[in-house]
């Protein structure tokens, strides 16, 4: 049997933005004096799958740490949880997680994804579906981080999961509302969050700027992106990755800066570029485990547990949520 064979068996619900939210996000970034697009559509296809080869680079340190961490604590984890749960992840990865995660509880009943990319999103659940026929899997294509999403409850308990410190390309305002929508989509349920904390400043910036270029190449598929999607004319070379760790702020900063003169078109619109001018596409604060567990506190969350990797590189949180 393969993964082809099990899609009909993977429920499906497509909540996914259309065109039209990206070309005016798109357009509405640009025309703003400070330029920016949101991160959320640097994952389509393309973008999704050099994220996944961003993980295996030496420099990046959040995903090798977090899965030694899934693999260490996955009795604890699957105690906490209890038997039986249904676990709702938001975001979906390459599922390596995903699977530790369902491999260490006690029979779960259901698996939910969540993720805006659907190609990836569809593509592993129907993996996971084929590997673990036993577990019921949902796939949810939608924006976790704008949505409030409801979801049939399949199992005893609903258990958020948030790997991948996707918590940090969140502002501290935002992180917090979507911590609570989390939290009403979990009523007596609880989350698993990984969270980067801060570290030296020469590991942070190697992660975003990798040597072998991958980092820059996803950056810059936005625009490819753009070209695809919205009839843009970015001319990719004229553009380069920028990454910064910003210590007043504790967050890493991306940037995509104009290498010259130039302008582009967009959905026929044209917007000119000086050289040097940037686009922001990116945040990644680094939260230090008593920041987050106070903005889980503010978002309706009582935190229960914390857990620190040997190193000091990384951070997961067990988080209760209310009634």
């Amino acid at each position: 049997m393969t993964v082809t064979d099990v899609i009909d068996r993977v429920s499906f619900m497509d909540f996914e933005p259309a065109t039209a939210s990206f070309r005016d996000d798109v357009l509405a970034g640009l025309s703003h004096p400070i330029r920016r697009i949101p991160c959320k559509y640097l994952y389509d296809a393309a973008g999704a799958a050099l994220f996944e080869r961003i993980c295996e680079l030496p420099e990046y340190y959040p995903t090798r740490t977090e899965l030694a961490m899934l693999q260490r604590l996955g009795p604890e984890i699957a105690a906490l949880a209890g038997p039986e749960a249904q676990v709702v992840e938001f975001g979906t990865g390459d599922g390596r997680k995903s699977r530790l995660l369902l491999n260490a509880l006690d029979r779960p009943a259901s698996y939910v994804s969540i993720d805006i990319s659907r190609d990836q999103l569809i593509r592993e659940a129907a993996a996971l579906a084929l590997d673990m026929p036993q577990i019921e899997v949902m796939a949810v294509c939608g924006d976790y981080t704008q949505q409030t999403l409801s979801l049939p409850t399949v199992g005893r308990r609903r258990v958020g999961f948030f790997p991948g410190s996707t918590i940090g390309n969140l502002t501290p305002v935002a992180a917090t509302a979507f911590l609570a929508r989390c939290a009403n989509m979990l009523p007596g349920g609880a989350m698993l969050v990984g969270v980067d904390i801060p570290k030296d400043i020469a590991v942070v910036e190697a992660a975003y700027n990798d040597s072998a270029g991958v980092t820059a190449a996803f950056s810059l598929n936005l625009l490819a992106r753009i070209n695809r999607e919205l009839g843009g004319t970015f001319d990719l070379s004229g553009f380069r990755h920028y990454a910064y760790f910003n210590e007043d702020q504790s967050k890493i900063e991306i940037f995509l800066i104009s290498q010259r003169e130039q302008r582009a078109a967009v959905a026929g619109r044209f917007f000119h570029f000086r050289a040097g001018e940037r686009i922001h596409i990116e945040d990644s604060y680094k939260l230090a485990p008593a920041t987050f567990q106070n903005m889980a506190r503010a978002a309706g969350f009582e935190p229960a547990q914390v857990w620190v990797d040997p190193d000091g590189l990384f951070s997961l949180h067990w988080l209760l949520a209310p009634l």
